[in-house]
């Protein structure tokens, strides 16, 4: 029997990293969270125990801090694109390495109504990151914003759908919208700012999501990735996966109470998803 080794890949997982850019007025602070996979040419490790084409993980640790030192963090997607860059051009050994990259969003504190120069506050689950698979000859670059959370009180119904024997929901002209945005989209070309870009985008969701007459969640992703694509011509497809947080109104009627929809019992579990994947070729 012929045993074969299959694809593989090593790397390091969730290097952290907080870079600190101390300019004369204030300071600026970026945090990421990478990951990083190499593959390649590296069969005799696992069958003969040879290390020599193996870049150790501890190195790519390091790199990632050396990077940091020597270049400011503009962006999750331009320091993906600097590791891959550093990793293909010194390792002939490796074919392609995949990094990923989560920001942590920080603000600036606000003190006496004016921008604190060095405190900063984090108070959201929301997250900017960014995956990228390169070889010497190609790259496949995303961007995701996952974790933005937003709500609705009106403007979104739910009716007219499939019922079977053990359907009990009841139809909603005027119900509560609310979701946590997870958007990922994938580049056609590398955009001159990948800052302004991925705050166009998140904007641009925001604004479809309140702005939208919505019949259901489906119709509502729908509208909010086709306006991304009809305004950043430079992305190619946008997945969204949108949860479908629920707020059931609650019956005050043995306290012989009226409840005109302004009393809601937020649930998390279970929830419906909702996913799609929207493509301008």
């Amino acid at each position: 029997m012929a045993i074969r080794l299959g694809k593989n890949n090593y790397g390091k997982q969730r290097v952290r990293v907080l870079q600190v850019v101390r300019r004369p007025d204030r300071h600026d602070i970026k945090e990421l969270t990478l990951s990083i996979r190499l593959e390649g040419d590296f069969e005799l490790a696992h069958t003969k125990g040879d290390n020599r084409k193996v870049l150790p993980t501890d190195t790519m640790k390091n790199t990632v801090y050396a990077l940091a030192k020597q270049h400011a963090i503009e962006s999750p997607e331009e320091f993906c694109l600097r590791l891959a860059e550093h990793f293909l051009s010194r390792n002939p050994q490796v074919s392609r390495v995949r990094v990923e990259a989560a920001q942590t969003l920080w603000s600036r504190l606000s003190v006496e109504g004016k921008p604190h120069p060095h405190t900063f506050t984090s108070s959201t689950s929301e997250k900017r990151t960014a995956a990228l698979s390169a070889t010497r000859e190609e790259k496949t670059l995303h961007a995701e914003i996952e974790g933005l959370v937003v709500l609705k009180t009106t403007d979104s119904a739910f009716e007219n759908f499939l019922r079977d024997q053990y359907t009990t929901l009841k139809e909603d002209r005027d119900r509560i919208l609310a979701t946590a945005i997870r958007a990922a989209w994938l580049y056609r070309d590398n955009p001159a700012d990948f800052d302004s870009t991925w705050h166009g985008v998140r904007q641009t969701l925001l604004e479809s999501f309140a702005g939208h007459d919505s019949e259901s969640l489906q119709h509502t992703l729908y509208a909010m990735g086709e306006a991304v694509l009809k305004k950043f011509t430079g992305i190619r497809e946008v997945h969204l996966s949108l949860p479908n947080k629920h707020y059931n109104l609650f019956n005050l009627s043995p306290f012989h109470l009226d409840n005109p929809k302004e009393i809601f019992l937020p649930t998390d579990e279970p929830h419906g998803l909702i996913e799609a994947t929207l493509s301008n070729d």
